[in-house]
């Protein structure tokens, strides 16, 4: 291309030669231009440009034409040499802008003013010399990946070549007919001018005395361009705020994205299911982030600035949406955990309930006849108690959200508890003065039975355990259960209260764990007071006299 370009302006434009060589340097050209790739079918209105550049190249000998013509080949040029990976193209792009701006400025811009003499040196330079350039490039050899990827052309770059070079031809040419000098000496002025104009806004781009700069201006102006982006964002996150299911939420947001006055239609694309809004157009652009693909249809073909909004813009709604569906799942677990947990603290208490009825069913065995009295008495007094009890237990199955906090009178309470288990390794003491005391019973017995079952598979395991149990009414009730067993492992006893323990061998943690909870709602706290050999206790006091109120 540069070669036939070299031959029809090297010996002048006026001869058919320069003519033909004109023509064919315009054919060679499109087959070298990086505006449309190969395999592309041009539309009607790019065809009839390209017919009338070539008319006007071939059939208009003018200087001013080629100069023009070899700005805007440097500036394609130029605008190829910045997209450039390999050194190798990059030496071929930089000997092809040298040798057009060679040319221009040595050769065709002089040919600009009537009055100028060519020398014979020069001409020889010009026609010899610059053709070595071109020829040079011949000799740059390409890699094999290089020859078949396309050409990238920076549109920014390219323009601001072209128009750097466009102002210093029309500078030189306007100080060389205002002052009447040598053209040497006004390129040289021009050139001068420009650097000093390039310099200041070299500066002026991002300077340091706290004004923030042209290049950040820009950067935010094409940010913004054709997009309000910030209110879009602020209307996607209140969207997100108020709606919860995220096949709906995508589909409002799609509306949104249609109320833009580029976007005529969008499709999106999820593993949950499809949808189009809008009509569809012939400039479209499509983004996918992780599982979600949306696909853009435009008015008018898509700029740089308004592609990498739509990048973000996706980004950002895929996003959102994964944050939809995880909120999702995670409803779905905290139901399934709620219905896991109620069933655990209810089966709990059931193992509870099982275990008086064995007790009872275990003192019917082993009574005799001169203790049908004293059996019939305690059989009067449990089954009322067990009974009352497993209501409890199932009107709590019944409405799992509810928690239960009757009130009952602590002496009445007391007094049960200690009649339930008549056992030998278990001693009963108050301390201080607990009539007229109002409590949560369910609580207490919640607490009660698991804090004594727990001590009382302890003493099954490990003959001579004794069990103590204190009661008095500092803090609104204080329940203390010891027993002068083994230590609770410092594994277990880390989470004891705070979460399940998987590793216990008969249970040890879930009914404790539930236990904790149902103290908290009601204004107590279940501790383990001490653990040490010989001496473990677990203590639930609260804050005061607590009241009958539902909890929340």
């Amino acid at each position: 291309m540069l070669l036939s370009l070299h031959a029809a302006l090297a010996w002048g434009i006026d001869s058919l030669f320069a003519r033909a060589m004109l023509f064919a340097h315009f054919g060679v050209f499109l087959m070298w231009q990086p505006l449309w790739r190969g395999e592309r079918s041009l539309e009607t209105r790019h065809a009839f440009v390209i017919i009338v550049v070539g008319i006007m190249l071939t059939g208009w000998s003018n200087w001013w034409l080629m100069a023009v013509w070899l700005a805007l080949l440097f500036g394609l040029i130029g605008g190829n040499l910045i997209g450039s990976e390999q050194p190798r193209q990059r030496t071929a792009a930089m000997l092809g802008a040298l040798y057009l701006l060679s040319l221009l400025l040595i050769w065709v811009v002089p040919h600009l003013f009537a009055d100028q003499r060519f020398d014979e040196v020069l001409t020889g330079t010009v026609r010899y010399g610059l053709l070595l350039l071109p020829l040079a490039i011949m000799l740059v050899p390409a890699p094999a990946s290089a020859r078949s990827s396309p050409l990238t052309v920076d549109l920014f770059y390219s323009v601001m070549l072209f128009l750097l070079v466009t102002g210093l031809v029309l500078g030189s040419f306007v100080v060389k007919q205002v002052s009447h000098g040598n053209y040497p000496l006004a390129l040289a002025q021009s050139l001068m001018v420009m650097a000093l104009v390039l310099m200041i806004l070299s500066w002026l781009w991002n300077p340091h005395s706290g004004f923030m700069g042209l290049g950040h201006l820009m950067s935010r102006y094409l940010m913004s361009l054709g997009l309000p982006f910030e209110r879009w964002v602020k209307a996607l996150a209140d969207l997100a705020e108020r709606e919860r299911d995220p096949s709906r939420f995508l589909a409002l947001a799609m509306q949104d994205m249609c109320a833009l006055p580029w976007v005529s239609g969008v499709i999106w694309q999820v593993p949950l299911g499809s949808g189009e809004l809008g009509r569809r157009s012939r400039f479209q652009a499509e983004y996918s982030f992780q599982d979600v693909t949306l696909t853009y249809h435009t008015n008018w073909p898509l700029s740089p600035a308004l592609l990498l909004h739509l990048k973000l813009l996706t980004q950002m709604l895929g996003h959102f949406y994964h944050a939809k569906l995880r909120e999702e799942v995670q409803r779905q677990n905290a139901y399934t955990q709620a219905i896991h947990e109620t069933g655990a603290r209810l089966t709990h208490d059931v193992k509870n309930l099982l275990q008086s009825l064995r007790s009872l069913c275990a003192a019917v065995n082993s009574s005799g006849a001169d203790e049908a009295a004293a059996l019939q008495g305690l059989v009067r007094r449990q089954l009322p108690q067990i009974a009352q009890r497993l209501a409890t237990t199932l009107d709590k199955l019944q409405a799992p959200g509810q928690t239960a906090s009757t009130q009952g009178d602590a002496a009445t309470w007391w007094g049960a508890l200690i009649q339930r288990y008549t056992r030998n390794e278990i001693k009963f003491s108050t301390v201080g003065e607990i009539a007229g005391l109002m409590l949560p019973v369910e609580l207490f017995d919640n607490v009660a039975e698991n804090l004594l079952q727990n001590a009382i598979a302890k003493a099954q395991q490990h003959a001579g355990t004794q069990i103590e149990v204190a009661f008095s009414a500092d803090g609104g009730g204080t329940l203390r259960v010891c027993d002068n067993g083994a230590p609770v492992p410092q594994s277990i006893a880390v989470k004891l209260l705070s979460a399940p323990v998987q590793s216990s061998q008969n249970g040890l943690g879930v009914g404790l764990y539930h236990a904790a909870r149902l103290a908290g709602q009601l204004g107590y706290r279940l501790e383990l007071a001490e653990n040490r050999a010989g001496s473990v206790c677990f203590r639930l006091t609260g804050a005061g006299p607590v009241k009958a109120t539902s909890a929340p």
